[in-house]
């Protein structure tokens, strides 16, 4: 926007290729773009669902039907296309699944609200409507709500499994949905809880767990072999290759150093070049290394 003569009101400058839309025309527009978000990723949905391909921008080939994984690949212009995907990536960091029924049940709402606002019924009003709605389908989630016992195995892995089912065949699924489950358990810790001086707890949802996957799992990836040679490990891994064949494959019960200095001589500023013409001056520059190595670590 620019200030005109004097005299004269301002001046709206825009792109001769900007389109600009206010009012019944904005908020339908709006509608259309959500419908056309939801439309792309309806059909990786429910028991017949499928696969997307999709070829990202470095040439790469990208077969799933995870909604942010697919969305993530798209390119949008629309505002409210950005805004949808936005909330399925919110989505994927705070619960890590759903991310395709999210962007389908924002799309049928602003779809059935697409008759009340053509009879000219107020956003706002639309919007406590969804309010009072949400009120009461939160009343009937703890109505249903059930105890679960991280303890029950069994128990667990049929929660697991309604997460993770999809995202396998059905071949792996036993073994995914028991990683899975071992893995979190595994770094699993307590926080403190509220609980009153006397002992009892008036709050059931008090003691709460702290499970930072991204800080203490990690998934390494090792070529060759199969998905059953898959296995979770309770402690640190490090693939790193043998520098010669005489190296031990299996130590048991080591002894673990930790270091947070380097290890070795300090090198000259400058290139050296050392000529040695016998054995024993190749074996006297060793162990010059060796002693200041030890004393380093005698410091």
């Amino acid at each position: 926007m620019m200030q005109g003569p004097p005299g004269y009101g301002p001046v709206m400058v825009l792109n001769s290729k900007q389109q600009r839309q206010t009012g019944r025309q904005a908020q339908l527009s709006n509608i259309t773009a959500a419908r056309a978000v939801s439309d792309i990723i309806r059909t990786t949905l429910g028991p017949r669902s499928m696969l997307k391909m999709l070829l990202d921008p470095m040439g790469g080939i990208v077969i799933t039907n995870d909604g942010n994984c697919i969305l993530r690949e798209v390119d949008v212009s629309h505002p409210t296309a950005k805004s949808m995907i936005e909330l399925s990536r919110a989505q994927d960091e705070e619960v890590g699944d759903g991310t395709t029924s999210v962007i389908i049940l924002a799309g049928e709402m602003l779809i059935l609200a697409e008759p009340c606002i053509t009879d000219n019924l107020h956003p706002t009003v639309i919007v406590q409507g969804y309010n009072k709605a949400l009120q009461c389908a939160l009343d009937i989630c703890e109505e249903l709500a059930l105890d679960v016992d991280v303890n029950d195995t069994e128990q667990m892995m049929k929660l697991v499994q309604s997460s993770i089912g999809t995202k396998f065949s059905s071949r792996w699924n036993d073994k995914m949905v028991q990683m899975a489950l071992q893995a979190v358990l595994t770094v699993a810790r307590e926080k403190g809880s509220s609980t009153p001086s006397n002992g009892t707890s008036s709050n059931p949802y008090n003691h709460k767990v702290e499970v930072d996957i991204k800080r203490y799992a990690k998934v390494e990836k090792i070529p060759g072999g199969e998905i059953n040679d898959s296995t979770v490990l309770k402690g640190v891994m490090f693939n790193k290759d043998t520098t010669h064949s005489k190296m031990r494959r299996k130590i048991e019960n080591p002894r673990i150093l930790l270091l947070d200095c380097p290890l070795e001589y300090k090198k000259g500023e400058s290139q050296t070049n050392v000529e040695i013409t016998n054995t024993e001056d190749w074996n006297t520059m060793l162990r010059m290394e060796e002693e200041y190595v030890e004393n380093m670590c005698m410091e």
